[in-house]
């Protein structure tokens, strides 16, 4: 029986896309359809959507509308079709509760942290991340709801306050955003596999699982 082959996986995202909830649903739907023979060494890297969003935030119709450059009736499609892609994937989008887009610079600083703590913590603070903005319309941004996050995922809280006190981590968050700049990264989510096949947007399950079986060997399951 032949051995499978490790696979890096860095998951370009943003805490604020909903593209990036969906893709990374989708993905753990995969690895999990593949089985526990699958090796991969999963990292979430950072990427602002809105780097010059203020602390206030923006309401999130004005700023869809405005950005790109649609109506209010077309947003409100795109949120449906957003949340049934969602619910599809056992990931809840409340749109009701998610009225404001904030900037994320703070939230990608603890994930960087929490990698340093490992792979698990990573994806544990990643995923809460994500439900505490896109199914309880939490301010992203805000100190306090960062920490509650920190604490819901058995995260120290004292360590998470002092770096957002300070401006601890600012430097390798900011370098890790101009790498993968730098690489031609534009748009999220951006799914690279070995430092060199790209998947990017919230593809389906079925695409995630082919790429992962091709990269680590495991051949499909005869039918």
């Amino acid at each position: 029986m032949s051995v499978s082959q490790p696979v890096k996986i860095d998951f370009v995202s943003d805490v604020a896309c909903p593209w990036c909830a969906i893709g990374l649903a989708a993905l753990q739907q995969a690895m999990a359809s593949i089985g526990d023979d699958l090796q991969v060494e999963l990292h979430f890297q950072p990427f602002e959507l809105n780097p010059q969003m203020p602390p206030e935030g923006e309401d999130v119709t004005e700023h869809l509308t405005r950005k790109y450059g649609i109506t209010a009736g077309q947003a409100a499609q795109n949120g449906e079709a957003i949340r049934a892609r969602g619910q599809a994937l056992g990931f809840t989008f409340d749109m009701a509760r998610r009225d404001r887009v904030y900037n994320t610079f703070d939230a990608h600083r603890l994930l960087h942290w929490a990698e340093t703590l490992g792979p698990s913590e990573q994806l544990a603070l990643k995923q809460a991340l994500l439900r505490a903005y896109f199914s309880e319309g939490k301010n992203v941004s805000s100190t306090a709801t960062l920490l509650r996050v920190v604490e819901s995922v058995g995260l120290d809280a004292v360590r998470a306050r002092q770096i957002l006190d300070t401006d601890e981590l600012a430097e390798q968050v900011r370098a890790q955003q101009r790498h993968y700049q730098q690489q031609g990264i534009s748009a999220v989510p951006s799914v690279i596999f070995n430092d060199r096949h790209l998947i990017q947007g919230g593809q389906p399950v079925e695409l995630f699982e082919q790429a992962l079986r091709q990269l680590s060997g495991i051949p499909a399951p005869a039918t």
